[in-house]
């Protein structure tokens, strides 16, 4: 095994747990995301693949792969963070359709709303993936 492999390993369980994590709001507790929520879904379902393809291959590219991703992902969860607790200015509704984003239903771990927690995964896939390729890098 390579040097860097466990870092890949906790950006693709990071994207898993998201992944799956947000399925079962969506499938389980039947709740619609909104715009921005999908957004955030089209970036991070990806990584899920490619990360644990990358992880199991020990294949270095995957990583160069998946952070454009992660850094698309986490720039639509910061905008979307930044949206719900009123430090930017609500032009552009995107939740429409089903339930709010910022309702307390959806708070989790002691009041962090979801974009919060996809911004937090986005990001900890961002620092593992520079880490693991400063470590394998040749």
């Amino acid at each position: 095994m390579k040097q860097g492999w466990i870092w890949m390993m906790a950006a693709w369980g990071t994207a898993l747990v998201s992944t799956l994590g947000a399925l079962f709001i969506g499938e389980v507790m039947g709740m619609t995301p909104c715009v921005l929520c999908w957004y955030q879904r089209i970036f991070m379902f990806p990584l899920a693949l490619i990360l644990g393809m990358a992880a199991f291959a020990e294949d270095r590219r995957g990583a160069t792969y998946a952070l454009p991703l992660a850094l698309g992902g986490a720039a639509i969860a910061c905008y979307h963070s930044a949206l719900i607790a009123g430090w930017v200015p609500k032009w552009w509704v995107p939740c429409g359709t089903g339930p709010s984003c910022s309702e307390q239903s959806l708070e989790i771990l002691g009041g962090i709303q979801i974009p919060w927690l996809s911004l937090a995964a986005f990001i900890a896939i961002v620092i593992l993936l520079f880490v693991y390729l400063r470590k394998t890098r040749s």
